[in-house]
């Protein structure tokens, strides 16, 4: 192991370590002091010891001078650096909390900063890992990376999912590689006792979304004899579970025609693809449609994708949201139930509330909230870092 007092010294402006001290993870290149440490004399994701303007240490990091998030922190003792042996350690307490609360091997293993490698993440399908690398930090230790995975999980299998369009940000070519065994063109899973295909090479983020899982078991009290409409249904994750678990009749919405022909098979997977219809197109004008013909439904979902990426997108985002939730609720029956969600962590659970609240005001419906939902226990939420606490789902029942 390299002596951290060997390492390159990254130090940090007066009264810029306030955050650091705080708990959080990330340094910014305008906090370093690039007179005495010059961000330019530094390798993309090279480990470093970062210090106080004083030359205090304030821990270890690894650095990448391209990036706005210039450095970000591996532990508080600089003497612990980024390497095959602490990642194999923090594989293992990241596994620990997974097992006990899943009985099978299908869920997030790891989520970036909140287990302690941050820039990566690994998604565990039974004896298949996909792996997504967002950092120059991690990309330098992909081999130390492959090898602790081996150690501690001996999977079958492990898929590099390296296409997240972060990656550009750290100077990072995108890629999709198998670098272990054989990926299948399809695999099946089991979700609150409804099985699905997805693909993991060619699906959305690495093919399925386990963070709503805890959401979509709460959805199932509301569905039960209800006709429930699934917008932006993707492979059918909430519409596929309603129709399995006693709707009366159920449409999924996507735009893409791949998500539509994965929402039939797993119709036909489960049994239920009388129950289960189909549309493809944009949302905001399906829904519209929808309300010119006077069709209802008991239940309507909404999981989109993230409307505010980026916080200029704050303004314009949040419109997004107030416009979908209301014409989600012009096609809701009287006292129907509306399930939204965000996964855009720069509208906090308070905004969101306030934005459904605008909402049912503009189309004269009231609203009673009935639960709220965060993001599943395999994706825990890092208490200095918002980025972290990024999901929200509110059950609500509309009124007339």
């Amino acid at each position: 192991m390299t002596d951290s007092n060997t390492l390159p010294i990254l130090r940090l402006k007066k009264n810029e370590d306030r955050r650091i001290r705080a708990g959080h993870p990330w340094i910014f290149s305008n906090e370093v002091d690039t007179k005495k440490t010059p961000l330019t004399d530094f390798e993309a994701g090279q480990n470093i010891r970062l210090e106080n303007s004083m030359g205090k240490p304030l821990g270890s990091a690894y650095v990448n001078p391209q990036s706005l998030i210039c450095a970000r922190l591996i532990s508080s003792d600089p003497a612990i650096q980024l390497n095959k042996s602490l990642i194999v350690h923090r594989l293992g307490i990241a596994l620990s909390l997974r097992e006990q609360f899943f009985e099978r091997a299908y869920y997030r293993l790891i989520f970036g900063e909140s287990d302690g490698l941050p820039g990566l993440v690994v998604d565990r399908y039974g004896d298949i890992l996909v792996v997504q690398i967002s950092t120059a930090g991690m990309e330098r230790v992909k081999s130390d990376i492959i090898d602790a995975l081996n150690k501690v999980i001996k999977p079958q299998a492990i898929l590099l999912r390296n296409d997240v369009t972060t990656r550009s940000m750290e100077g990072l070519t995108s890629y999709v590689e198998t670098v272990q065994g054989e990926i299948p063109d399809t695999i099946e899973l089991e979700e609150n006792g409804t099985l699905f295909q997805t693909s993991l090479t060619s699906g959305q983020k690495t093919g399925w979304f386990y963070d709503q899982r805890a959401n979509r078991a709460k959805m199932i009290k509301y569905i039960k004899g209800k006709r429930v409409l699934d917008m932006f249904s993707y492979v059918g994750a909430w519409g596929i579970q309603a129709a399995n678990n006693g709707a009366k009749d159920v449409m999924c919405v996507d735009t893409s025609d791949r998500a539509i022909n994965a929402i039939k098979t797993n119709a036909e997977l489960n049994k239920v693809s009388d129950k289960v219809h189909t549309d493809s197109g944009d949302a905001f004008d399906i829904l519209k449609t929808l309300k010119e013909q006077k069709k209802k439904f008991d239940v309507v979902i909404l999981d989109p994708p993230a409307f505010i990426k980026r916080k200029k997108d704050i303004k314009q985002g949040t419109l997004a949201y107030q416009r979908i939730n209301q014409l989600a609720m012009q096609v809701l029956t009287k006292d129907g139930f509306l399930i939204s969600a965000s996964c855009s962590y720069h509208i906090g659970a308070r905004e969101f509330k306030n934005t459904l609240l605008h909402a049912s005001n503009h189309v004269h419906r009231q609203l009673q909230l009935l639960e709220y939902g965060q993001q599943n226990l395999d994706h825990p939420i890092h208490p200095a870092l918002a980025e972290t606490e990024y999901l929200k789902a509110i059950f609500m029942r509309v009124l007339a």
